[in-house]
């Protein structure tokens, strides 16, 4: 039989720890990288970019547009690293709490 009352309370302890992990989140790193390395965008498990690293070789004014191009993928990169270090991290911080019940979409959560 369903216990309404049980599933309160792991609802509830399945909150506490994902704010604990969304917290914990501000403070883990990944980096994208692009054109060999030579632009790194560092971003944190809240999707925010933290840090870009640009090579000197590529400080030129004629290489604006190509510049701006590794910026972008390097921080796309970087982000979706993020989303995807941040939904794990989620996950496992509910793994078993949260039944999988076909048909109830609890993705919305993370």
């Amino acid at each position: 039989m369903f216990d309404m009352m049980k599933m309160m309370g792991k609802l509830k302890e399945a909150q506490e720890r994902i704010k604990e992990t969304q917290e914990k989140l501000a403070d883990m790193t990944v980096v994208g990288e692009a054109g060999a390395g030579m632009v790194k965008a560092t971003a944190n498990g809240q999707k925010r970019l933290v840090s870009l690293e640009i090579d000197n070789d590529l400080i030129k004014p004629e290489d604006k547009d190509m510049l701006r191009d590794l910026i972008i993928a390097a921080t796309n990169k970087a982000l979706e690293e993020a989303d995807n270090m941040a939904k794990e991290e989620l996950r496992k911080s509910t793994d078993g709490l949260i039944p999988n019940i076909p048909g109830m979409n609890l993705g919305g959560l993370f």
